[in-house]
């Protein structure tokens, strides 16, 4: 047996699970060298949500990131997380542009990339390998685990061969809700181990209180690899520690080789940033403890927090049991995805729906129908025709890979970019991030282009002067400087006082109304009623139109998903009672007939 090597997380995994990706760059730098010195496997440092998170909350261009990491880790592989044709996103994008992203990825530094599929249809990860390939760079291929009828030691076995045809360097075993057994992983890696002469290994979570236990049978019966944290990042809902994984190993034939004083040395330097994130509350001690619901419902521990924040938000929080014994139902409606993203997001979100409405599939995301149409592929399990009719309809679902339909999409990504004002798009690699994240990008870009000519610092200066009273006699702006996450930012609040004005407000003003509805509900007829609170994205109809049953009527933002309200039943729409961009509620008449 090879001493066992280990792939540190702290740099990704470790702060996406407990800080929701808010570590900064400039705190990562510092420790680089030594991390690079360790002799890890690989430095898990980029993919997942890091992405998102440089942008949207730390104001930094995610590919600079990367190449400031790969400038002092030289010796180390620099590893990212793939979401397959849906690279960093939640959709699938045209190949065009999962090559482009591959290519862009490795030559900025990326050495290994780790690709998965949320349904373990290995079609939509076979494009992301042949462009690893292409570029010279190393493609881990992944099966997602989860426990259903319809997964089993010999169909991840077999899913094993099919990745090594696909041409994959290495395997991992994801398994992202922690819920693998000791003795199971024993049994299943040996199996792997058995039939595919690969690299393997294994990544799991420390939510349900087993991992470092799985971790140790899973050495016994041959992995490779495994995913370990710095400790002041590790357990909870991130991985095992990595100090205590080493010394458990010293000494055994299984021993890393790693030294555990520089270990030491690296954890140091991270207590402190850990006690940081506690203290302006990044880091909840809820997701550092042992969550038994992980096993009994097969619900990742992100996936549950989500539950409880959309169930807070509709004022159904005593509802959280049904939703947790509506997951797994929902699951094999669906046919038993594994849990992760974005299927954790659709099915859990799916289950908080039927609980709400009080009937299953009363309410379908767009997300949902997308599943049941097979526009994320291939599902483990066939999905009834019972559901499929009840959420879909006679549409007929697709069979092909999702990804062949889409059209090349760089072209008019390239021409839309190079509309944009000038200086905010500064590198290839803009283009990438305007792909993935359209609505995040443009005012990153904006930000990014302020804080390089000064304009930005400028802004952080007007927080010295005196508040500027403005032409009109009841109203006074001011300039204050926010810190949020340890990134300034300047905001300029106008406060109402009193003044001449007959009209003015006498006190400072609520939030901004939500727009005040077209009509009022008329008497009698149908009426038509939000089953969540939302925002209305659009509206599809208008006083005086004649619709009929199923008909679309408005679409409805709700939980981060699009549901299209329809028409309960043939009639003719007697009033609109809300506009686009209106926040509504559970109960508010939307429309009437």
């Amino acid at each position: 047996m090879a001493k066992v090597r280990i792939t540190e997380t702290v740099l990704r995994d470790a702060h996406q699970s407990l800080i929701a990706t808010r570590m900064t760059t400039e705190e990562m730098l510092p420790i680089l060298e030594k991390l690079d010195n360790v002799g890890y496997n690989a430095l898990e440092a980029w993919g997942g949500a890091t992405f998102d998170a440089c942008m949207r909350f730390l104001n930094e261009d995610p590919w600079e990131r990367l190449r400031k990491i790969k400038a002092v880790a030289k010796k180390t592989p620099l590893q990212m997380l793939y979401r397959g044709q849906n690279i960093l996103g939640y959709k699938h994008y045209a190949d065009d542009v999962v090559d482009y992203f591959t290519q862009k990825a490795v030559s900025n530094g990326i050495d290994i990339i780790r690709v998965f599929d949320a349904l373990n249809d290995y079609r939509n990860i076979e494009r992301t390998m042949k462009a690893t390939h292409k570029e010279g760079g190393h493609a881990q291929g992944c099966i997602s685990y989860t426990i259903s009828p319809y997964h089993s030691i010999e169909k991840y076995v077999a899913d094993c061969k099919l990745l090594k045809e696909m041409g994959a360097d290495s395997i991992c075993i994801k398994d992202m809700a922690g819920l693998l057994l000791p003795y199971d992983a024993y049994e299943l890696v040996k199996a792997i181990k058995e039939n595919v002469d690969l690299p393997l290994e294994l990544h799991t979570h420390y939510t349900s209180g087993v991992a470092s236990m799985t971790y140790l049978k899973a050495i016994e019966a041959g992995v490779d690899i495994v995913d370990c944290a710095m400790s002041p990042l590790a357990l909870g809902t991130s991985q095992p520690a990595t100090e205590p994984m080493v010394a458990s190993l010293q000494g055994t034939e299984f021993d890393t080789g790693l030294d555990l004083n520089l270990l030491t040395e690296i954890a140091d330097y991270f207590k402190p940033l850990r006690e940081k994130y506690l203290a302006n509350k990044l880091l909840n001690p809820k997701v550092m403890g042992v969550d038994v619901n992980t096993l009994k419902y097969q619900v990742p521990g992100g996936m549950l927090s989500n539950l409880v924040s959309q169930l807070s938000q509709a004022g159904k929080l005593d509802q959280l049991e049904d939703v947790l014994k509506e997951v797994p139902r929902v699951r094999e409606d669906m046919g038993f995805p594994p849990l992760v993203t974005p299927s954790s997001q659709i099915v859990g979100t799916q289950a908080v729906m039927n609980v709400i409405a009080g009937e299953r599939y009363k309410m379908v995301p767009v997300e949902s129908k997308d599943i049941v149409r097979g526009k994320y592929g291939q599902t483990p399990a066939p999905i009834s025709e019972e559901i499929r009719t009840k959420i879909i309809g006679d549409e007929q679902p697709i069979t092909c890979r999702p990804a062949d339909n889409i059209a090349p999409e760089l072209p008019s990504l390239r021409e839309e970019c190079s509309k944009m004002p000038e200086g905010w798009i500064q590198q290839d690699e803009d283009i990438l991030t305007y792909a993935l994240f359209p609505k995040v990008a443009p005012k990153f870009f904006e930000t990014r282009l302020a804080m390089q000519n000064g304009t930005y610092v400028a802004l952080e200066e007007k927080k010295e002067e005196a508040p500027k009273a403005k032409k009109t006699t009841d109203t006074v702006e001011r300039s204050y400087s926010v810190k949020v996450n340890g990134v300034e930012y300047i905001v300029d609040v106008e406060e109402y006082t009193p003044g001449a004005t007959p009209a003015a407000p006498a006190v400072a003003p609520a939030p901004a109304a939500a727009p005040a509805p077209v009509a009022a509900p008329a008497a009698g007829g149908v009426k038509v009623v939000c089953p969540m609170p939302g925002t209305i994205l659009d509206v599809k109809v208008s006083a005086g139109q004649t619709v009929t049953k199923g008909q679309v009527l408005m679409i409805l933002e709700a939980m981060k998903m699009e549901n299209e309200i329809v028409a309960p039943e043939n009639g003719t729409v007697s009033a609109v009672c809300v506009q686009k961009g209106a926040t509504v509620n559970s109960g508010d008449v939307l429309a009437t007939l």
